[in-house]
């Protein structure tokens, strides 16, 4: 599948979106992070804010490009190259992650009940936020079953799905997310697999599926310039309808209510952003291709550049944001620097 520029420039555009997201969590209010600064002021609140609409699209948003690439990938490989270059190019990784950079990203992590590093360290063991590269392992293997002992048509391109197709996946999801939610309630922790939000696995296993058909029928190149903007209208609705609903009742309606609104937010986002960028930002200079060449591994190594600017910053005693606007101007650079630094040792790039 030849580059689109456009769907790289996205994943440079979700790749800052992460780093934003994980410095958000260190000083707002939300303590999900390797380091949490909780925030003494009001501006703590715009954080969480910007956590909470980050969460509802941009992981299943990384899942739907996911999924466009794979049948590709695996057409031109085969099916056990295909699952070789998946376990290179996202289980070495992985283990780097886990063996190298965790314990780097830990450091100065609270220990409870006074335990040798290394026995707190595999009590809690996780793949924190490689758990999206974990979860896409998963996805990479059942789709190569399937396409091993299942038969795929090899459609071509064809229309986009139109708005009633549109409209009833995103009340598909919607009741989906929520009846599952009913197990997998939002907050639940997944020890050893570290899925920090598995109560969104509805969203992001069916983008990645929607990726696979899109690749297959060209949808993202026939999806209209009307389909753009009524994405967007549909997601600021959604906040204003739906939000409200969220917050101002409880039980059942507001878990009903969360739900919808993060499936309409997610796919009129999606939507919005994918026709926006092919519209508007389809070309890459010399800047760009080097964004897009580093945000893998911008991806894997930005724990570390965070949590070390979190400490070097431990002194500054101002507002929440300010602080977060602080970090976050010198994160981007470094994760883009360091990373450049890392896909140029040997071997590097055959992985990364």
């Amino acid at each position: 599948m030849r580059r689109l520029a456009y769907v790289d420039n996205l994943r440079v555009l979700l790749t800052v979106l992460v780093i934003l997201h994980h410095v958000a969590l260190t000083y707002g209010n939300i303590p999900a992070w390797y380091v949490f600064e909780q925030a003494e002021d009001p501006s703590g609140l715009a954080l969480d804010v910007l956590v909470m609409f980050d969460q509802a699209f941009f992981m299943g948003f990384f899942f739907l490009i996911s999924g466009l690439f794979t049948p590709a990938s695996y057409d031109r490989k085969g099916g056990g190259a295909f699952l070789r270059d998946r376990l290179v190019r996202l289980g070495i990784p992985l283990l780097a992650f886990l063996l190298l950079l965790r314990p780097l990203a830990m450091v100065g992590v609270r220990q409870d009940f006074d335990l040798p590093y290394w026995m707190f360290y595999l009590g809690s063991w996780d793949a924190g936020p490689m758990w999206f590269v974990e979860v896409l392992l998963v996805f990479a293997t059942v789709y190569a079953v399937i396409r091993r002992y299942g038969r795929i048509p090899r459609q071509g391109p064809e229309q986009a799905p139109g708005a009633a197709a549109i409209a009833a996946y995103t009340l598909a999801l919607a009741v989906v997310t929520f009846a599952w939610r009913l197990v997998v309630p939002v907050g639940l922790y997944v020890p050893v697999l570290g899925l920090p939000t598995p109560s969104h696995l509805p969203q992001y296993a069916s983008m990645f599926a929607l990726g696979v058909l899109a690749h297959r029928r060209g949808w993202f190149a026939t999806l209209s310039r009307r389909a753009g903007r009524l994405g967007f209208a549909a997601a600021s609705a959604g906040t204003l309808v739906l939000l409200p609903v969220r917050f101002m009742t409880g039980g059942a309606l507001a878990d009903l209510a969360q739900a919808a609104w993060e499936a309409v937010f997610a796919v009129g986002m999606i939507i919005g952003l994918l026709v926006l960028f092919r519209e508007r930002f389809n070309t890459q200079g010399a800047r760009g291709r080097f964004l897009s060449e580093q945000a893998y591994t911008v991806y894997i190594i930005h724990p570390v550049v965070l949590v070390a600017l979190t400490y070097a910053f431990a002194w500054l005693h101002t507002a929440a944001v300010v602080t977060f606007a602080v970090v976050s101007a010198l994160a981007l650079p470094l994760c883009w620097g360091i990373a450049y630094l890392v896909r140029s040792l040997p071997g590097a790039k055959r992985i990364l």
